[in-house]
């Protein structure tokens, strides 16, 4: 009974962390430099991407970005998308380290796209 008490305690605030992350990325600017020209980078697969997009995003996946980063602007500004937010921030990362200086996580693509939505 224990442990399954501290198994809920610990989902319940892996689960509260995430949403303050998720709000704190998604309305921490990004549909202002989305307007300003940054460019939506959705790190998923192929497959993923034709399942579903924000319109105009750039799809390069997290397997192939060490090989492709060097087909984007290292003076534009990008927004990383994945399906929950974890391979964004990783691309992210990755770009950074590449000198990349304007890169953003926004977490989710559904979730900016609603995000997007609504303002």
């Amino acid at each position: 009974m224990k442990s399954i008490l501290i198994f809920g305690g610990i989902i319940f605030l892996m689960y509260v962390v995430y949403r303050v992350y998720r709000f704190q990325t998604l309305d921490d600017g990004l549909d202002k430099l989305i307007k300003n020209g940054a460019v939506i980078l959705d790190v998923r697969t192929e497959k993923e991407f034709e399942t579903g997009h924000i319109d105009g995003s750039q799809n390069i996946s997290l397997g192939t970005i060490r090989e492709r980063y060097i087909e984007l602007d290292p003076e534009k500004t990008y927004i990383t998308v994945c399906s929950h937010g974890l391979r964004s921030v990783k691309v992210e990362s990755i770009l950074k380290e590449k000198g990349f200086k304007k890169v953003y996580n926004g977490g989710a693509w559904s979730d900016l796209q609603k995000s997007l939505e609504n303002k």
